[in-house]
């Protein structure tokens, strides 16, 4: 395991749980890229909003209850990551947190597991 990466999520658990701001370690890049989500074997249409290394944030029509676990594909764009290819990044993670904005859901989903593949 990564000692670092435990030691993050121990500060920013010990931070939510004194009330305090989270704090996260992580880069946030605001792509918005359509997703289909599998959620205990039923498809669910989504979009990002953004995507870190460690999660993504994605739009949906429904409530994600926390805690949901998620399979998702992205297609990332080869020149966006400087490669000659594009890389689809098949992804298991769960939902950590929902809320409605809007018309919309905003589920949070931590990424637990990826791989690349190519395309």
């Amino acid at each position: 395991m990564n000692t670092h990466v435990d030691q993050s999520k121990q500060e920013e658990l010990k931070a939510a749980s004194a009330g305090q701001q989270e704090v996260r370690c992580a880069v946030r890049f605001p792509l918005t890229l359509p997703v289909v989500l599998e959620i205990d074997g039923t498809e669910v249409v989504a979009e990002t909003r953004n995507i870190s290394a460690s999660g993504v944030l994605f739009a949906v029509d429904r409530r994600l209850e926390s805690g949901t676990q998620i399979r998702f594909a992205l297609r990332m764009l080869g020149q966006l990551l400087g490669v000659a290819k594009d890389v689809l990044v098949e992804c298991t993670g769960r939902v950590v947190r929902c809320s409605l904005s809007q018309h919309k859901y905003l589920a949070a989903v931590t990424i637990d597991d990826y791989k690349f593949r190519d395309q």
